[in-house]
């Protein structure tokens, strides 16, 4: 169970980075607004987030 929890922070840790280095800070703000609501249970806080991911992906496609 440990190593599960340490490759499931690692994989978090990664995706975040790379989100950072290719969308900036708004992509962070982002993805942090999405799992803060998904975490909370928040369907707007989370739903913001995933418009703000949407229109960097849309953005840069």
């Amino acid at each position: 169970m440990p190593l599960a929890a340490i490759v499931l922070a690692a994989l978090a840790v990664a995706f975040q980075q790379l989100i950072e280095w290719k969308y900036g800070p708004m992509g962070i703000i982002g993805f942090v607004a999405l799992a803060v609501g998904i975490k909370a249970r928040n369907t707007m806080f989370g739903g913001i987030g995933a418009v703000i991911l949407v229109m960097l992906l849309a953005q840069s496609g």
